[in-house]
């Protein structure tokens, strides 16, 4: 089956979007795994002066880890689904947060260089054409020293995880898609994980994007060998503890 790409594939997000929370919510630890990601980039001072980009936002649950682990800071949600950004803009939201209808692809035309202190992206790269292209277009956003977490459905390389994934999407994942009727998505959602990046390649991938230290730490639970964190910083200085 081909993958969706583009708009095909922002127009089925569109139409999972009224299904997409209760579908994820069956995940157990979707929602905890995404805020201790987001507690990870280790944001000063409750994130106060400080600008994020919630990359791939959703229905807005990466914006609330991400709000809930930087409460003060200023953060900038976008995402190539306007159905999505609808059921986000739908929920209640502090004024330090905001909606753009964007895609990832479009980064490299906008007047943000060096405006973010953080990049935080979850489940996207496996979705968009050239994630090279869109790693050094995040690159450009950040300001010196600002840091990107990538929270994303990489494989180990181990045929134990890539068959845990196949067990998972068989027996739950597209049947739950056939009855919301966007089984294409999520047949989608299924493939793409198999011929995305291992662990070990992407972060070799964020490394040829500029940025000179990446470190990768997996996700526990049933997910283990199958989402991993991928943590950077824009410049020469490594990312260390203090982002761990």
């Amino acid at each position: 089956m081909t993958l969706l790409r583009d708009h095909d594939l922002a127009r089925a997000f569109d139409h999972a979007s009224l299904t997409y929370d209760r579908l994820t919510a069956l995940n157990p630890g979707y929602r905890s795994d995404l805020l201790r990601s987001a507690h990870r980039l280790r944001l000063p001072r409750g994130g106060r002066g400080l600008r994020l980009l919630d990359l791939g936002c959703g229905t807005g649950v990466s914006t609330r880890a991400l709000l809930r682990a930087a409460p003060h800071a200023r953060i900038t949600a976008v995402d190539a689904s306007a159905g999505m950004l609808e059921r986000a803009g739908a929920k209640r939201w502090p004024a330090n947060v905001r909606f753009l209808h964007r895609s990832a692809e479009e980064l490299s035309t906008t007047d943000d260089d060096g405006s973010y202190d953080a990049v935080f992206a979850a489940y996207l790269f496996r979705n968009v054409a050239e994630p090279g292209e869109v790693l050094r277009a995040v690159r450009a956003l950040l300001r010196p020293g600002g840091r990107l977490l990538v929270h994303e459905y990489s494989l180990s390389g181990s045929p134990v995880h890539r068959a845990v994934w196949n067990t998972v999407c068989r027996g739950v994942i597209v049947p739950a898609g056939t009855l919301t009727g966007d089984r294409k998505l999520y047949h989608h959602l299924w493939r793409s994980v198999l011929a995305f990046d291992t662990a070990p390649a992407f972060e070799r991938r964020v490394a040829r994007a500029g940025f000179p230290f990446v470190r990768t730490v997996p996700v526990g639970g049933w997910q283990t060998g199958i989402v991993h964190v991928f943590l950077a910083r824009n410049g020469a200085e490594p990312v260390g503890t203090d982002a761990a």
